[in-house]
């Protein structure tokens, strides 16, 4: 990736507040414990993308309620530059959820007329600067989903990124009481071929905007829409890269006392992101996106454990060095 100026990555999306319960939801009764805690596939992606040593700032409208002080603290300390976060008259965002290791729980949000859904091709104007000067950009189709607004704000944040010759990282993210297959869709062909990383789920987001359960298929559908190299996560295991010369099956480290699953895609997206803008090679960028998000299940919530490069880069060596010559091709 050519010199560049300014951040190593910017993230551009929505942050929340995270209520999580000390039950699953379907249980919760009167009474029942839960703690706050701040997070969102925005501020998920950015604190990785910080952890792996990237110059990070998050691109984020947030609210003008009590807890917008300590949301921007928290993402403070996780290393991540919030000074060019814009403020609305509204609340934050918010979501509750419980803890699961295999990713695959419900969740119950707050964010119609949020501060996060206020985010518009405005905002974009007025970072542009930053925008032309990233190496990286990192967004998603939740951001798109929030709003009209927000959707025309994702799309001209990765033309601009991309015309200025940046990488632009991209998750789909398909979230059904969101945002419809049809509208998911649309984005994804207009951002795909702007991006150099698309890192999706199968089955997932796959059977949704792929039309298929095959990781292989679904990583070859996204390929033809433009998407330079695909990351598809096949369940907490398994992840396929496809960089147009080949689709490979590469195993995921394994995390013995795994406590939840939230926010590991989002991990892998800012930690692979972070590397290869900061130059290395993309195998090398997966295999540390990988153990990073095998570590962030350590921790409950989306950013419970972010886990320090150190310990990222330990893990992958550990893994390399313990897998056998060949594999899953």
């Amino acid at each position: 990736m050519a010199p560049r100026t300014g951040y190593d990555v910017l993230v551009l999306g929505e942050v929340l507040v995270e209520i999580h319960a000390d039950t699953a939801l379907r249980e919760a009764a009167d009474g029942t414990p839960a703690r706050i805690s701040y997070s969102g596939d925005a501020l998920n992606a950015a604190a990785a993308a910080a952890a792996a040593g990237a110059r990070t700032a998050l691109l984020a409208v947030v609210g003008d309620d009590e807890l917008s002080v300590p949301l921007l603290h928290r993402a403070a300390a996780l290393g991540v530059d919030v000074s060019h976060v814009r403020r609305a008259p509204r609340a934050n965002g918010a979501y509750l959820l419980a803890s699961d290791t295999e990713g695959d729980r419900d969740f119950v949000y707050w964010r119609t007329h949020s501060a996060g859904s206020t985010l518009s091709t405005r905002h974009i104007a007025s970072w542009r600067s930053l925008l032309t000067g990233t190496r990286a950009l990192i967004t998603s189709g939740i951001t798109g989903a929030l709003s009209p607004s927000g959707r025309d704000a994702v799309v001209a944040a990765a033309e601009t990124v991309h015309d200025a010759g940046g990488h632009v990282s991209y998750d789909p993210n398909f979230r059904p009481r969101l945002t419809g297959r049809a509208e998911a869709r649309e984005l994804l062909a207009r951002i795909a071929p702007l991006t150099g990383l698309l890192k999706t789920s199968c089955p997932a987001d796959a059977r949704a905007l792929a039309g298929t359960a095959d990781p292989r298929t679904a990583a070859a559908r996204y390929r033809a829409l433009g998407a330079r190299t695909v990351v598809v996560t096949a369940g907490p295991d398994l992840l396929l890269l496809d960089d147009g010369t080949r689709a490979r099956f590469h195993p995921v480290p394994v995390n013995p006392d795994p406590v939840d699953a939230t926010g590991a895609g989002d991990c892998f997206t800012g930690t692979a992101t972070a590397r290869l803008a900061l130059g290395d090679p993309l195998a090398d960028a997966v295999a540390y996106g990988m153990a990073a998000a095998s570590l962030s299940t350590s921790g409950r919530g989306g950013t419970g454990h972010v886990p320090r490069f150190a310990e990222t880069a330990t893990l992958a060596a550990a893994h390399r060095a313990s897998r056998p010559t060949g594999g899953r091709g």
